[in-house]
């Protein structure tokens, strides 16, 4: 069936890489993998950062009359041609969605969500209306797939039925990842040559944008916990770019003297080459809702160092595939990442498990899956 996709954070066309954008074009990769035909019906973005009732009303009013002018426009279109559903992705109270509840009911077609969030907090703070418009759809969800565990609380309150809450593990297309693992030798090779990093002791990695925010904070715990783990020899590796760069660069430098590879921004085709050239993936993880980077070292058999934030601890099963740390906590952090350091066996052990449960549990074959037979029900129900 044609599905309409929609993301009102951050749409999948967004030239800068973020794991949302990631995870909105992983959905419409899955729905294609499941045999249907993802359309992207609007770049339209709704968030509001600042918490200014002011302009969420302007956004109210703009996604009003888009919402009309796209109903209009999807309903002339041939029968065949139109959406049988709408799935957006990433709806709450910075970012609710004006179109798809409209364009629904114009249509009388399912509405899904994906990664929806309501916190009761927001009610009668700057974001209020932002709230109101976020939980009115999510009241009108025919399914909420639920990545983060943690939110599933504030969410199935505002559905009508509390099956409409439909648990999905977070996902990657883990065959690229699990390919470059089998080249293991040879890509750190490359990688060593073209960074001049030394081969013969651990490589720590860590991938991520280097931008203000939850980002920053984190980059401040991992330079923190490196600066602890002088004793032991060791390189860490870091891959990511951003209007942070020279700050985040100049405390890591500083916190490990010539213990630091700065690799800048790395393409996402040339990712899966670097994971499987590391040993362990280490990332503080502060206020991270999920993660992505996470899925992607363990399906590229890394061990994950991380904090215990969002819905890490879903995605890494703490002592067996990785090992994680209260959030924040720089000691803790690199306590973790010393046991690692100290037993190679136990490193071989996680990086083993890793990729068995990655390819197990947090493909894109299984989210594809369990979002077919979503629509399914839902459509027939409809």
């Amino acid at each position: 069936m044609r599905v309409a996709v929609y993301a009102p954070m951050k749409p999948p066309t967004h030239p800068v890489p973020s794991g949302d954008r990631q995870l909105a074009r992983l959905f419409m990769a899955a729905l294609s993998r499941a045999g249907h035909t993802p359309e992207l019906t609007s770049r339209f973005v709704s968030r509001d950062g600042r918490g200014d009732p002011a302009r969420q009303a302007r956004l109210a009013h703009v996604g009003a009359r888009l919402a009309a002018r796209l109903a209009r426009r999807l309903a002339r279109r041939p029968a065949s041609e139109r959406p049988a559903a709408w799935l957006t992705y990433h709806l709450y109270h910075k970012a609710p969605d004006y179109l798809g509840p409209v364009v629904c009911d114009a249509l009388a077609v399912p509405y899904l969500v994906a990664e929806a969030s309501s916190s009761a907090k927001q009610a009668d703070g700057p974001w209020a209306c932002g709230h109101r418009a976020a939980a009115a759809a999510i009241a009108r969800a025919d399914a909420v797939f639920g990545l983060n565990p943690n939110d599933r609380d504030g969410v199935i309150p505002l559905l009508a039925e509390p099956q409409r809450w439909v648990p999905l593990a977070p996902f990657a297309d883990t065959a690229p990842f699990a390919a470059a693992a089998a080249g293991r030798d040879r890509h750190r090779a490359q990688w060593a040559a073209r960074h001049d990093i030394e081969t013969g002791v651990p490589w720590l990695l860590s991938v991520a944008m280097m931008r203000p925010g939850d980002k920053d904070a984190s980059y401040e715990v991992l330079a923190g916990a490196i600066a602890r783990l002088m004793d032991r020899d060791w390189r860490l590796v870091v891959a990511g770019d951003g209007a942070r760069a020279e700050k985040v660069t100049s405390a890591l430098h500083g916190a490990a003297p010539g213990r630091v590879a700065w690799l800048g921004r790395v393409a996402e085709d040339e990712l899966p080459s670097l994971y499987a050239a590391a040993d362990v993936y280490v990332w503080p993880a502060v206020r991270e809702a999920i993660g992505m980077a996470l899925v992607e070292a363990q399906a590229a058999g890394l061990p994950v160092v991380a904090g215990r934030a969002g819905a890490v601890a879903h995605v890494v099963a703490d002592g067996v595939t990785g090992l994680l740390a209260p959030v924040g906590n720089a000691g803790a952090l690199a306590a973790c990442v010393a046991r690692l350091l100290d037993d190679a066996g136990a490193r071989r052990d996680m990086a083993t498990s890793a990729a068995r449960r990655a390819r197990r549990d947090l493909d894109i074959e299984a989210a594809a899956a369990v979002i077919d037979d979503t629509l399914s029900r839902v459509t027939a129900h409809g």
